[in-house]
């Protein structure tokens, strides 16, 4: 592979500061030193004592240089069983030296040690005699008895064939805890190896020993209902097995105790891996040149928290990072199978100007692929200027409406999307009741899913008395056009508080209710319903703060999704973990795919666009089929139906 130095220096600032920092915010803290920090105040401020600072951060022992950042440990609460004297100054006596003193007998006579006197008076350091009316201070201390608060961490001598999880098990912290408080401990423990480890009583460790059971590692947002469906254990006998699991509840990284037969048969290295491999017969060097907007020049790698913050606000600059963090991953993957790949990045810095002086001054139609870049106007630039070219132009995430030869589109079209979920329900042989609830700029995808279902009731947002939409919809209005049964709901909208208010509302409806009859007011009747709720287009709306997952879940809420996030512990999250320090996010999965996709295609095949739309491909989170566009070009045609279960999303149907 090769880069240039400066992008590849770049990438690797980003990974540090993006992943690093994001891993020790989720297991430890961390307190930048300022000119006024002394490692007591430090302690004092976090709760913890200056012991267990510097069992995490050694060189804090002799220096603490302005700007640099200790680790701070999460403080341990603990009775002490022990107490001490402890000297507590309170205020200083101001001494005339006398003729023939010396700092032994001025010690004597105050009842300190020669150090207090030193500390106290920084120009004794210099060992010189003290002179005749020398003006000294004397510190006057009182003596109190304090408890002695046992130390936060401690050392373990790791024992034979033990792996992380079962240290981590043993004292009660999760696997990536443990990694932050041996962050040079590797990834295979060696017998003998010393670890730091909180530090509570040899009666408080967890027993490991016993070989009837065995540990499972809880993966990220992995829930109760998910570990059933995993383990076939259910949640009161994992409450069961691990104490304290029913207060704290089950967090990314905890080491549960399970049965050793619930685990011996899942496979956690399993890795989807495509058929297309199986046909490589192209070896030649493959050339891909990867354009995004990393904004490079935007970045102060001088100061780390600045740095920090940058990446974390910018969203460009946090998808590049992630999604070339799988482009990484794939291009190793690609290697193991004999494909070697030239990659060559350009900071795009999501600015039109500064991609097309990179069309000017390089030569992109040398290249077998070029994947972005991700904005709509710099892919267009690039697929117009490689349009008369063999070399394809792959768009990771932006969709066009205008097509271009070698221009191939990843993500299916919104109208693709919707007509396979419509296609999925007019499948569905129970009857049903179908209820569209839209807004005025979803009116078209409205009469989309009219079409399909022209008995569906319509029912839109409210106006003032002006004509402005309220993004609102009344009670009464959603109750009276919901009929007793099963029905189906499609709700189109992009405000997040009309779906809001309308997944609550349905929410409260759902089920068996109680209203009014309306021959009788004075009379309540039972109704009984059977809500399913639907989108063709989930968007941010759906995903803000004020979207209540739970309703969401109780109304087995569906729509199509080109990705699937899969939570499974597969040998390319532990890989990426290992190498990042951090699980990969649905971009990075994204840019691992795409990628090794690409390269799989330009192995097997004499071209990327040879049988590109014969062949359908599926890999960790993402599936590629292709469809050639009338007006030229090519566009991803596969998806997902997803809902939501259990505050759990599942799928549907592929």
């Amino acid at each position: 592979m090769h880069q240039n130095n400066n992008m590849n220096r770049f990438f690797l600032n980003i990974v540090f500061f993006l992943f690093f920092g994001i891993v020790s915010a989720q297991t430890l803290r961390t307190h930048t030193v300022d000119s006024r920090d002394t490692l007591e105040k430090i302690a004092q401020r976090y709760g913890v004592i200056p012991e267990d600072i510097l069992a995490l951060n050694p060189d804090a022992k002799n220096q603490l240089p302005v700007g640099s950042i200790l680790v701070i440990p999460n403080p341990i609460e603990k009775k002490a069983t022990e107490t001490a004297e402890v000297k507590e100054l309170v205020s200083y006596r101001v001494y005339r030296v006398k003729r023939k003193e010396t700092l032994y007998s001025i010690a004597q006579k105050f009842d300190i040690t020669i150090e207090d006197i030193k500390k106290h008076n920084q120009q004794l350091y210099n060992n010189a005699p003290l002179q005749f009316k020398d003006k000294i201070y004397i510190p006057k201390y009182k003596t109190k008895r304090v408890a002695i608060v046992p130390q936060a961490v401690k050392t373990y001598k790791v024992l034979p064939k033990e792996g992380k999880w079962r240290v981590a098990y043993k004292f009660g912290i999760s696997v990536q805890e443990l990694e932050a408080l041996n962050p040079s401990m590797g990834d295979v423990l060696q017998e003998g190896q010393l670890l730091n480890v909180p530090n509570i009583e040899s009666s408080e460790e967890k027993n490991v020993s016993d070989e009837r059971f065995g540990f499972y590692k809880v993966l990220p947002k992995e829930g109760f209902y998910r570990l059933y469906k995993k383990l076939g254990i259910r949640q009161d006998s994992l409450e069961l097995l691990n104490p304290g699991l029913a207060e704290t509840g089950l967090k990314a990284g905890m080491v549960l105790k399970v049965p050793a037969e619930h685990i011996k048969d899942i496979d956690l290295t399993a890795l989807e891996v495509t058929h297309l491999a199986d046909q490589l017969q192209y070896f030649s060097p493959k050339s891909v040149a990867l354009m995004l907007p990393f904004k490079a020049n935007l970045v102060d790698f001088d100061s780390i928290k600045l740095a920090k913050q940058q990446i974390q606000r910018d969203g460009y600059i946090r998808i590049s990072t992630e999604f070339y963090a799988g482009v990484e991953m794939a291009l190793d993957s690609a290697k193991r199978l004999g494909i070697s790949t030239t990659l060559e990045v350009y900071d795009t810095e999501a600015n039109p100007q500064t991609t097309a002086q990179l069309l000017k001054t390089h030569n992109f139609s040398k290249y077998d692929v070029v994947l972005g870049p991700l904005t709509s106007n710099n892919i267009t630039l690039v697929a117009q200027n490689l349009q008369q070219t063999t070399t394809a132009v792959v768009s990771p995430f932006v969709k066009l409406e205008k097509n271009y030869p070698n221009l191939i589109q990843t993500i299916p079209n919104d109208e693709w999307l919707a007509e396979k979920l419509l296609n999925r329900v007019k499948k569905d042989t129970i009857p049903h009741q179908t209820l569209i609830i839209y807004d005025s700029k979803s009116a078209d995808r409205a009469q989309q899913i009219r079409r399909a279902f022209p008995d569906a009731k319509m029912l839109s947002s409210e106006r003032n008395k002006e004509g402005e939409e309220q993004y609102y919809i009344e009670f009464e209005t959603v109750q009276k056009a919901l009929q007793p049964g099963k029905t189906l709901v499609f709700l189109e909208t992009n405000n997040e508080s009309f779906a809001s208010n309308v997944s609550s509302m349905l929410n409260g409806l759902n089920g068996i209710t109680l209203q009014k009859d309306q021959e009788n007011e004075k009379a309540t009747i039972k109704v009984e319903r059977e809500l399913i709720l639907m989108t063709t287009n989930r968007n941010n709306a759906f995903m803000g703060n004020n979207i209540s997952n739970t309703d969401l879940s109780n109304l087995n809420f569906q729509f199509p999704s080109v990705h699937f996030y899969k939570e499974d512990l597969n040998s390319f999250t532990k890989i990426y973990k290992q190498r990042f320090g951090t699980y990969p996010t649905r971009y990075a999965t994204r840019g691992f795919d795409l990628t090794l996709d690409i390269l799989l295609r330009l192995a097997a095949f004499d071209s990327i666009f040879e049988q590109l739309t014969e062949t359908q491909t599926n890999y960790l989170e993402n599936k590629f089929k292709y469809m050639q566009n009338e007006d030229g070009g090519y566009v991803n045609t596969s998806a997902y139906i997803l809902k939501y279960e259990d505050l759990f999303i599942l799928k549907v149907q592929d």
